[in-house]
């Protein structure tokens, strides 16, 4: 038994294709709901990554349905690893059953590091995408950026030199969006996990309209 004010996540499983990946789910009435994607496999990423947890915890704890997940051949998820085209399919599995979990028309989006561009990909692809949150993203160009809209939010720590600052703050600027610089952190964020907390939480306020 979940007792009032008790964080209690629940296995889920993904079907993807003939295999089945595994993932953890928290209920929730307020929308959109949270899809977290961790970094990628070749990142050494899993859902138990604490940039995710973090996210989930702070989203669940709002009232947001969230799910998160191994891709294929990472942790009790079936398969091989992929990359490219085939973590964006996997992400819409994944996206699917979140949606149809919370019985929503879209869901919000947090990508880690490399999962960036999977979310870019995810959000391309299915019109059920709300927003996107890209933190410490990898493997995209500021100007990929363009027209994501205010529903785009993208973290950074202070001391991450992996994307140019300047160029980045111009890009979200223009996109409509909004930049998060976490004072005093690196790219894993370690130090600042409830901030970055407090600034989903805020952008999936946001994103419900409340």
């Amino acid at each position: 038994m979940v007792l009032k004010g008790q964080y209690l996540e629940r296995p889920a499983l993904i079907p993807v294709g003939r295999e089945v990946m595994e993932g953890v789910a928290h209920r929730g009435q307020v929308r959109p709901p949270l899809l977290v994607l961790s970094p990628t496999p070749e990142e050494g990423g899993g859902m138990d990554h604490v940039i995710g947890a973090e996210l989930a915890f702070a989203a669940a704890t709002a009232g947001h349905a969230t799910l998160r997940f191994n891709y294929r051949g990472v942790g009790g998820s079936q398969g091989e690893r992929g990359t490219g085209a085939a973590l964006i399919d996997e992400a819409e599995a994944a996206l699917t059953v979140v949606l149809e979990n919370a019985q929503a028309p879209t869901a919000a989006v947090a990508a880690m590091h490399g999962s960036a561009r999977v979310a870019l990909g995810l959000r391309a692809r299915h019109s059920g995408v709300a927003g996107l949150c890209l933190v410490s993203p990898r493997g995209v160009t500021p100007g990929e950026l363009t027209g994501l809209g205010r529903e785009l939010l993208v973290v950074v720590g202070e001391l991450d030199t992996t994307l140019p600052r300047a160029e980045l703050a111009r890009a979200v600027d223009a996109a409509g969006g909004t930049l998060e610089v976490v004072e005093g952190a690196g790219a894993h964020l370690h130090h600042a996990l409830p901030i970055v907390g407090r600034q989903v939480r805020a952008w999936l306020k946001r994103l419900s309209g409340n």
